[in-house]
């Protein structure tokens, strides 16, 4: 069994935050978010890194990110564009009516598919899941059963933004298993309750303790051509719209469905927290100062 591969999804721009948030300096010698996933993952027995990146951004993401990590990180890149893998009538309808950006991160987890051959682990840049996750997901990929996936949830309250609403995956679970994955798109917290409000104005209460997923999901590589089936019927449906995105949680829910893989929860005890307001970042540099003032992680990551 090979080990482990990282898959990070850094190709968005992230639009609530004003500017390319995977590339905000937090920590003291100019690391970012997804500097702390990848140490993470090494501890945790993966073997390489995966970027997917846009071409557009390439030269600034190996001089702000990858100069400071250098030979210590076995890195690779593979790159997600608005014309990745689309059928040329999808492309040029949605060019005609001046689509800007790819398909969602389901399309960018394709993008990168060719360079996976082993278990992986994906996940967004602009989020820190913390070494706790890192550890177990790291163990369940090292042997991962037949026919099962993996997840680690985060609790609903600790992944909220005191600066506005959010999306997240709500995850139903039974015996240790998900059982499906509803994508939430306005969760806020107000006046103590916490609560998503529908397109149709109908606002649905939710418990703080809720499982939701932040995209860390662990696969098997022969997953793949179940998302690239979903992702086809996705473009079939929704290809053409100028804002349509194909999310990861819908392609897990989709595969729980159609009883392709079982996903197993795993849980762990660790904290969630992310950038998706710029009014965000100074929580998050605070958070990231404290882990390294007790020494869960180096002031300087990348000797």
């Amino acid at each position: 069994m090979k080990k482990p591969i990282l898959v990070v999804l850094a190709a968005g721009m992230g639009s609530r935050y004003g500017g390319l948030k995977q590339m905000d300096k937090l920590g003291k010698n100019g690391e970012v978010l997804l500097d702390y996933s990848v140490y993470d993952a090494l501890r945790s027995g993966f073997e390489k890194i995966l970027f997917v990146i846009r071409r557009d951004i390439e030269k600034d993401f190996r001089d702000l990110v990858l100069s400071r990590m250098g030979t210590t990180v076995p890195w690779d890149l593979a790159f997600q564009e608005l014309d990745s893998l689309i059928p040329p009538d999808i492309l040029a309808e949605s060019r005609r009516i001046n689509r800007t950006k790819p398909w969602g991160t389901t399309h960018a987890l394709l993008c990168a598919a060719e360079k996976i051959d082993a278990p992986f682990t994906v996940l967004n840049a602009d989020d820190f899941y913390g070494r706790e996750a890192f550890a177990v997901m790291g163990k369940y990929l090292s042997a991962p059963a037949p026919g099962e996936a993996a997840i680690v949830p985060y609790a609903l309250e600790k992944t909220l933004s005191p600066q506005g609403t959010v999306t997240r995956g709500v995850c139903g679970v039974k015996d240790g298993y998900l059982i499906s994955v509803n994508e939430l798109l306005s969760i806020e917290k107000k006046d103590g309750r916490i609560f998503n409000t529908a397109p149709d104005g109908a606002i649905e209460p939710l418990a703080p303790d809720t499982p939701v997923s932040m995209n860390f999901w662990g696969y098997s590589p022969e997953i793949i051509p179940h998302f690239s089936t979903y992702f086809e019927d996705f473009l079939k449906t929704s290809g053409t719209q100028p804002k349509s995105e194909c999310y990861l949680p819908k392609a897990a829910d989709w595969f729980i469905k159609n009883n392709l893989v079982k996903i197993r929860v795993l849980p762990a005890d660790s904290d969630w927290f992310g950038v998706t307001y710029k009014e965000d970042r100074e929580a998050a540099v605070t958070r990231i100062a404290d882990l390294t003032a007790r020494g869960i992680y180096p002031e300087k990551l990348w000797a």
